[in-house]
């Protein structure tokens, strides 16, 4: 497996990304191979300085770099020397032999969800790509899909959603046959846009799509459904909102009873950290960007060196279940079905 990873993407990049990099050698097979992209020169001394075995490493050298507020598109085409756009081009049917399985990067998700269908393309019968992420809750994982590639879906995309996020939490998260629901602000038949309620009414008819019906947000962490289908905007503020209230609440808790008992606090440490790193999104590693020919892995953009470790972790269990087989052979069945 050939794993490419953007060592210029992010906001703390590039050391705590080259070093995630490193740090997951151990977690990969011995014919793996990890494929660096970015200034040949840190690259070269972070991985001399780590002392690793360089003959399972790759370097593809770049001369420049898309900046996390640059416009998505323009910086693209714009910047053919960047590590973002040489990453995603390698990920490309037309790089043969030296094509990646899978890229990562925590750098500007525009650009990176533009650049992977720019190269990589769409896989058959998708109409858009969207990004799921899992979220951590009080009722066990939830994949949320779209958190940010697609901000004003159609029905047929919602309708899609549902689809490839209902394999990707059989595949990836074991769950036999997951409930998928759709975001809405209430549960009544009448709530909703004209286009939630169409792709209600598709989803419906999917027999391959456990479908329960609509979920209001304060449901979704009591564990009302596995899968939640919804607008790039509404997922990614829910899951950023997410985020915070988390970190939030812990920092919280570990400074009351600080106030309360010193003593008390010091012992209660432990527990606090076990309970946040249950709800930490560093844990996860990335988000799948479903529905391209290949697998783009998008991380948080203060991603540290164990969000790319677990991200390169996630992206060969990724590919090992054959999410993008099982979602190409689905969508063409359901073409056939209506078709």
């Amino acid at each position: 497996m050939r794993i490419g990873l953007d060592v210029m993407g992010g906001d703390l990049a590039p050391d705590p990304i080259l070093q995630g990099g490193i740090d997951a050698l151990d977690l990969l097979g011995p014919d793996d191979r990890l494929v660096l992209f970015g200034d040949a020169k840190v690259i070269e001394a972070g991985i001399s300085s780590a002392g690793v075995d360089a003959a399972r490493i790759e370097i593809v050298g770049t001369t420049e770099t898309i900046g996390m507020e640059e416009s998505p598109v323009e910086a693209v085409r714009s910047k053919a020397d960047s590590s973002l756009v040489k990453l995603c081009q390698m990920a490309s049917p037309k790089a043969g032999e030296l094509r990646l399985d899978a890229v990562i990067s925590a750098g500007n998700t525009g650009a990176f969800v533009a650049a992977s269908q720019m190269f990589m393309r769409r896989l058959p019968n998708v109409v858009r790509p969207g990004i799921a992420a899992v979220v951590p809750t009080f009722g066990g994982p939830v994949v949320f899909i779209d958190v940010g590639a697609n901000i004003d879906p159609k029905s047929q995309h919602l309708y899609q959603y549902g689809v490839m996020g209902s394999i990707y939490a059989q595949n990836l998260l074991g769950i036999e046959r997951p409930r998928v629901a759709l975001m809405n602000v209430g549960g009544e038949e009448q709530k909703g846009t004209e286009v939630l309620r169409e792709a209600r009414d598709q989803l419906r008819e999917c027999e391959h799509v456990n479908f329960i019906g609509y979920v209001e947000g304060r449901a979704v962490f009591d564990g009302a459904a596995d899968v939640v289908i919804t607008d790039g905007v509404t997922g990614n503020v829910v899951i950023k909102l997410s985020e915070g209230l988390s970190s939030g609440i812990f920092k919280m808790i570990h400074r009351e009873v600080d106030a309360i008992d010193p003593n008390l606090a010091g012992s209660f440490e432990p527990i606090v950290k076990k309970l946040y790193s249950a709800y930490d999104y560093h844990e996860y590693g990335g988000a799948p960007l479903l529905g391209v020919n290949g697998l783009c892995l998008i991380c948080h953009g203060s991603s540290k060196a164990r969000t790319i470790t677990n991200a390169i972790q996630r992206a060969t269990m990724y590919v090992n279940a054959h999410v993008n087989e099982s979602i190409s052979d689905r969508l063409c069945a359901v073409e056939v079905e209506t078709g």
